[in-house]
């Protein structure tokens, strides 16, 4: 099957926007195009999902081993025509000296062509040194085009496009020229997520439309089609559990929304059945049996949280009855007692003995490495029988005040910020609460933990509540 890596010179470059076009733009054309996005990101993959009527799936590795990331990539290509994976940064930047986790490394493993895209504002002649640098600095990697993006009009294009043509042997692809209506608005974590943008169904296809007419897509399905399959032995559909008997509730609305689609389907093949919560404009809490919340910007919305009394209250009296929940990064933030940002301060569930201030700057930015503790309410060991090793990633501008005495934690923080830069994952009666965001990957399966461990805990607590308190 066809696949091509879509990189830059730098970040910021403008792939996100053309990759998007570039699947939206295919799948009119009726191709199946499944987008991958290579390192730990949620708000990119969501626009690609949305551009590609498919979930994108993630290429990282550092939480994932190489055979996993050939295999998971084998596994959710097939069925498609073609691949598009959107690179993270530049070409050859990366955590290591030697560029073992970089985007060249990726095309490496995976076969991949590379579409190079380049800000060209402000160059002309000296487009050819870069592009030819980029070239020179691994011969294994075959940069087999070139999308110039920011152009400044059609002169600009062709003083470039001469110059590439001269002194270079890489085509031209694509040349998009800068317009204000392509961009996609960008906050402290990045882009806005899809389900927070207005129109989004529109700025997609605006987008898809301008790449249409700016690239060739043509090229670009020839390029995809020049690899070497890539094979697996991994089972294309993984075996689902028989039945689903374990009810999940999931924050899902315009503050919540980072969510892995691996891990959502892992839990699914666990036995969870997910009940959607929208906790913007929702005041009952569904019959449940768990509770997940994972990250997003509650702060963009805090006002509404705070006003949504009836939900917040449900959630801290089924928390203090014993419903097990697990929340990342803005989950934990939205569980705390209060969340201050701009000199603002409203009032969250209260179902966690601690405060939240935003910041400025990030608190905690990057890869994390943690060692469980065995405090936390679905910790395990490892095969040797070691507390197990977790590798995640963090990416907060909040911190925690006034923590409540005697609050345990489910990780020590080997690398990274967690809570304090010591330790992460509050331990609350049945709820684990953290900075770090997990994948469910094979050096740990922790949604399998956590659904068992919501199941194993049931008929201890909900069926009382429920007869009760919220029905």
């Amino acid at each position: 099957m066809a696949h091509l890596l879509i990189s830059a010179a730098r970040k910021s470059s403008g792939k996100t926007t053309i990759t998007l076009g570039l699947c939206a733009a295919l799948t009119k054309r009726g191709y199946t195009v499944q987008p991958f996005k290579k390192g730990p990101d949620y708000i990119d993959p969501m626009w690609l999902a949305e551009a590609a009527g498919r979930p994108c799936h993630n290429l990282d590795f550092y939480t994932m081993g190489t055979e996993e990331v050939r295999e998971t990539f084998a596994r959710r290509k097939h069925g498609a025509d073609v691949a598009l994976i959107e690179g993270n940064k530049g070409l050859y930047d990366g955590l290591d000296l030697d560029g073992s986790n970089s985007n060249a490394a990726l095309a490496t493993l995976l076969g991949a062509p590379v579409v190079l895209v380049i800000d060209a504002r402000g160059m002309t002649r000296g487009i050819a040194p870069l592009i030819l640098g980029y070239q020179a600095f691994d011969r294994n990697i075959r940069i087999a085009g070139i999308i110039l993006s920011q152009l400044g009009g059609s002169r600009h294009e062709g003083k470039l496009r001469a110059v590439i043509e001269h002194y270079t042997d890489v085509p031209v692809l694509g040349a998009v020229h800068h317009d204000p209506a392509l961009q996609i608005v960008e906050r402290h974590l990045g882009l806005i997520p899809s389900n927070e943008a207005d129109e989004t169904v529109t700025r997609v296809k605006r987008i898809a439309d301008a790449i249409a007419q700016q690239v060739d897509i043509e090229k670009i399905l020839m390029v995809a089609q020049s690899v070497t399959p890539i094979e697996t032995t991994a089972p294309i559909q993984p075996a689902r559990h028989p039945r689903p008997d374990v009810r999940i509730g999931i924050a899902r609305d315009a503050a919540f929304g980072f969510y892995y689609p691996g891990d959502l389907e892992a839990m699914q093949q666990a036995g969870a059945e997910f009940v959607p919560i929208n906790t913007l404009g929702q005041s009952v809490l569904p019959h449940i049996d768990g509770l997940f919340i994972g990250g997003g910007f509650p702060e963009m919305h805090m006002a509404t949280l705070e006003r949504n009394v009836m939900l917040r209250n449900a959630i801290r009296d089924a928390i203090n009855a014993g419903m097990p929940a697990y929340a990342e990064c803005g989950g934990l933030m939205y569980l705390a007692r209060s969340l201050t940002w701009k000199d603002k301060t409203c009032q969250m569930a209260g179902a966690i003995p601690a405060d939240v201030v935003m910041h400025d700057r990030p608190m905690g930015r990057g890869y994390v490495r943690l060692k469980e503790t065995g405090k936390g309410p679905w910790s395990s060991l490892d095969r040797d029988g070691q507390p197990r090793e977790l590798w995640a990633h963090e990416f907060h501008h909040s911190s925690l005040e006034n923590i409540g005495e005697g609050i345990e934690f489910a990780y020590r923080v080997l690398r990274g910020t967690g809570v304090d830069g010591e330790w992460d994952g509050i331990v609350y009666k049945n709820v684990l609460a953290s900075y770090a965001h997990l994948r469910d990957v094979e050096r740990d399966h922790w949604t399998a933990r956590f659904v068992n461990y919501v199941r194993s805990q049931k008929r201890a607590w909900s069926d009382q509540l429920w007869a009760t308190q919220l029905t």
